[in-house]
């Protein structure tokens, strides 16, 4: 029996509580501030359960006493203290940010990780899963060209004017939509804008729209930096989306006032269950002597399971991070320091019994398994 601490008893972390119990593998213990929050987790799955404030130091030591690993999904801003707490417990750390600086202040940590310890953010879907996906399309080719991830969550039924509802973070979905995406453009590493680039795309039949937002490529430009000519992520809307958002960060400014666009967003946009995850990534390349591309397209639906339904966005981050936890248990990552989504094999992936929730009748690709 695996012992894990959870930080975060929100949506992903009471996702990430099931798979990880039901599994029979994993020995959880659940913290948070929300004391209610944990004793309907407790009521619910039987899960370990304790109040920790992950800012205090001593309370972190104390939840990380006998674990085995440490998976946090919480805020990006309280995980350098989190990750900073296993290093020092000697156990391994695993999270969800999309956010660039925190995973620059984990993987400086990862540095000191003892024989056996491993320090791996972005587990989960956009950075974490697509990385996966990209990268096994670029093996695939001699020399690559081009390679382009696109991902979204989106409302399967969208009834306002921003054609969104709330289904993650809006601190991470504020952080994509303000902050530099990294990119590789015409063989030279740079940052955009987030919310340029706008191009329209169909899948299926249905017309989205993709713009640049940030830390979805998590660590590619930097293992893919001299061997492609054009690399990028875009986040995934329906039409009109990101006219909307503009309206909102540049004319009215509030760029500049986070915590009141978090407020209006959180007031005005209600979180909704019924939503569809879509991962569509293509390269272009050398191949035999041919110029070719090759694509990996997959939409996840939200899962009606007795008198529950789990959110696609619940799936797939929770099934991300809890694959790769399980593949570090089973010895088949890198077994020290600092491990990037790249690393992870993608047929491994989707053989992982948590990985498999990524496979279904939404998925279409070309690519070899």
């Amino acid at each position: 029996m695996t012992n894990i601490l959870l930080l975060g008893a929100g949506t992903i972390g009471r996702m990430i509580a099931l798979l990880l119990t039901r599994s029979g593998d994993y020995k959880v213990r659940v913290a948070d501030t929300d004391a209610e929050a944990l004793s309907r987790l407790h009521k619910k799955l039987g899960v370990e359960t304790m109040v920790v404030d992950a800012a205090d130091a001593t309370q972190l030591a104390t939840a990380m006493s006998g674990m085995n690993a440490v998976i946090s999904a919480l805020t990006f801003s309280l995980n350098p203290s989190v990750a900073s707490a296993a290093l020092a417990a000697g156990i391994s750390y695993f999270d969800l940010t999309e956010d660039v600086e925190t995973t620059i202040a984990v993987r400086e940590l990862a540095g000191r990780a003892k024989p056996g310890q491993i320090f791996m953010p972005q587990c989960g879907l956009a950075p974490g899963f697509v990385g996966i996906v990209a990268n096994h399309l670029a093996r695939r080719f001699e020399s690559l060209d081009s390679l382009f991830l696109r991902v979204g969550a989106l409302p399967e039924f969208p009834t306002n004017s921003l054609k969104y509802n709330l289904t993650w973070s809006t601190d991470g979905l504020i952080n994509e939509y303000c902050n530099p995406c990294d990119v590789i453009h015409q063989g030279k590493r740079e940052d955009v804008w987030p919310l340029e680039g706008l191009e329209h795309l169909s899948i299926d039949g249905v017309e989205y729209e993709a713009f640049s937002t940030s830390g979805g490529l998590g660590t590619l430009c930097e293992t893919y930096q001299g061997q492609v000519r054009e690399l990028n992520y875009k986040t995934v809307r329906y039409i009109g989306h990101r006219d909307r958002m503009l309206f909102l960060l540049d004319e009215l400014r509030l760029r500049e006032r986070r915590e009141l666009l978090k407020e209006i967003l959180e007031n005005a946009l209600p979180r909704t269950l019924q939503d569809v995850v879509i991962i569509f990534c293509t390269a272009t390349g050398m191949r035999d002597g041919q110029r070719v591309q090759l694509w990996d397209a997959r939409k996840v639906y939200h899962q009606q399971n007795g008198d529950e339904v789990w959110s696609a966005i619940q799936i797939t981050t929770a099934a991300g991070i809890c694959a790769v936890v399980d593949m570090h248990v089973n010895g088949q990552l890198p077994n020290t320091g600092f491990v990037r989504q790249e690393q992870v094999e993608f047929p491994t992936f989707l053989a992982n019994r948590f990985g498999k929730n990524y496979v279904g009748p939404g998925t279409k690709s070309d690519v070899e398994r």
